[in-house]
């Protein structure tokens, strides 16, 4: 009975096991940790900070199998090489070959960016940098500072730095620099490794890889003066900006769509005005103009084939209509009632495009006006703002400037009626007291931009509440 009993006990076990056994997940061996390590460098030849250098060529001997990328993009000499050196990778090892005769007495870098990376996780080896000298000793002194661009007090990181030895302003637009040198994420530089003396120092937007401010079109910027290479320092700021005037936009040719005669007779047949509207689903912004809109250029506007009036019909004589220069908007100008509707009867020969095109039929547009309690009123207090420096507060969207307001003798904003919504605050500093920002012009004047501070907290307007607040800069 007790060897019964044994062996039941044994038997439930292994029932047991089988069953656990069967139901469990088999999970296949796992291939280890990422590699989250970029590519280590074994040994350079010649040795790095190596003095009186001589060679031509440079092998760097890394740790893992190497992909090289975008390298004439992120590789940056210094002193700057007339002609780029040949970089190539094979497995393991990288090879720099020098196209230029080296100067003597000169301390180099190269600065390899994002270019080296492992070939499996493409782990990037983030500026690793290689100095040699062809002298007795190599250069140690730096040089930094910030580059914002002036309208709007951001960052553009695809800004280039550069010293150049020669102060004449045509040195920029004809020669390569000395030395040149990335912005960060925040906008800040440094220079390594540069030889003591003055420089002249320009930031610019270098999309053509020549290093050279060619056009007016270039976000570009400039010191007042020469900076000094020393010990001890006054880092600068640069202010970048662009002058579009007077430039043309690019015209993109459309290839002609083939049309069938029908087509063609259609087309003549409804030869009908197009007229746009500046309203969101039949309602007006109190704070705008009624605006007509016309894709094609109007060779007439006839005022008197137009009648303005209430919802009831009843003519409104106290308005006016302005015609813009390009003939392609027509603005109705009058004090709006807030919840208020509103209708306009055009006549077909109110207006006439350059097509002869015109209304096949008397049209009328009913629209209606917003109500006070769509919009919030707006209080804003600045406590510390430089009067002294023509203060300009802009409201933007995106990069779109929806509001602006001059300040006076006093340090507050207010307006009853504000559009709801989030918007960005900025400063412009308004040297000219003209209302807007203006360029610089580095040719000729040396005159520096008119310069626009960013606000960090940004504005949330609500609509039918009483916003207030104080923004301390």
């Amino acid at each position: 009975m007790k060897r019964f009993l044994h062996f039941f006990a044994f038997a439930i076990i292994v029932i047991k096991m089988l069953a656990i056994s069967g139901c469990a997940n088999i999970i296949p061996p796992t291939g280890g940790l990422r590699d989250s390590l970029p590519p280590t460098l074994v040994k350079a030849t010649p040795d790095n900070n190596k003095l009186h250098f001589n060679s031509k060529t440079i092998v760097f001997n890394f740790d893992e199998y190497i992909d090289l990328r975008e390298v004439r993009k992120e590789l940056i000499q210094s002193p700057v090489a007339k002609s780029d050196p040949t970089v190539e990778s094979k497995l393991k090892v990288v090879t720099v070959k020098f196209k230029d005769t080296l100067e003597p007495n000169t301390t180099y870098s190269l600065n390899f960016g994002k270019a080296i990376r492992d070939i499996n996780e493409g782990n990037i080896l983030n500026n690793f940098t290689y100095v040699f000298s062809t002298g007795d000793h190599i250069d140690s002194l730096t040089f930094s500072g910030r580059v914002v661009l002036a309208s709007t007090g951001k960052v553009d990181s695809t800004l280039t730095v550069m010293l150049h030895r020669h102060f004449d302003d045509s040195a920029v637009a004809k020669e390569k620099p000395r030395y040149i040198a990335r912005l960060d994420t925040t906008g800040n530089f440094k220079f390594h490794y540069l030889e003591p003396g003055t420089y002249a120092i320009y930031a610019l937007k270098d999309e053509g890889g020549q290093l050279k401010y060619t056009s007016k079109t270039q976000l570009f910027a400039f010191a007042d003066s020469p900076i000094v290479v020393k010990e001890n320092y006054t880092p600068v700021i640069l202010y970048a900006f662009m002058d579009t005037a007077g430039s043309k936009p690019v015209k993109k040719s459309t290839p002609k769509a083939a049309t069938s005669k029908k087509a063609d007779k259609e087309k003549e047949k409804d030869k009908r005005l197009v007229v746009q509207l500046g309203l969101s689903n039949g309602s007006l912004d109190l704070l705008s103009d009624f605006v007509l809109t016309f894709p094609v250029p109007i060779k007439f506007f006839d005022s008197s084939q137009v009648r303005f009036t209430d919802e009831n019909f009843k003519d409104i004589t106290q308005f006016q209509y302005l015609r813009d220069t390009s003939n392609k908007k027509i603005t109705l100008i009058y004090k709006w009632v807030p919840d208020t509707k509103y209708h306009m009867i055009a006549q077909k020969e109110f207006a006439e495009d350059t097509t002869g095109a015109r209304l096949l039929k008397t049209d009328t547009i009913t629209f209606q006006t917003k109500r006070e309690s769509d919009y919030g009123s707006l209080r804003l207090r600045f406590p510390n703002i430089d009067l002294k420096k023509n203060p300009v507060l802009l409201f933007m969207q995106g990069e779109t400037i929806k509001e602006t307001f001059i300040f006076g003798s006093n340090k507050i904003y207010y307006k009853k009626l504000f559009l709801p919504g989030e918007y960005e605050l900025r400063i412009l500093y308004d040297d000219n007291k003209n209302g807007i920002w203006d360029p610089g012009e580095f040719y000729g004047a040396h005159r520096q931009p008119e310069k626009v501070i960013p606000i960090r907290r940004k504005l949330n307007v609500k609509s039918n509440w009483d916003n207030e607040t104080d923004i301390t800069l």
